[in-house]
């Protein structure tokens, strides 16, 4: 049985937001700013789930 963990589900939605920034249709510095704010989010999730 898998168990979902809410740390690592929101941390693996922010990452893929994350992603999808760096994709979308704006300019470089938007898409950079737009990133390193969910990947700062990820971070903050990591020790409270454990999430890698």
């Amino acid at each position: 049985m898998t168990v979902l963990i809410p740390s690592k589900i929101h941390a693996l939605a922010h990452r893929r937001m994350a992603l999808s920034a760096l994709h979308a249709d704006s300019s470089l510095a938007v898409r950079l700013k737009r990133y390193n704010h969910r990947i700062a989010l990820v971070r903050a999730l990591q020790p409270q789930g454990g999430v890698q």
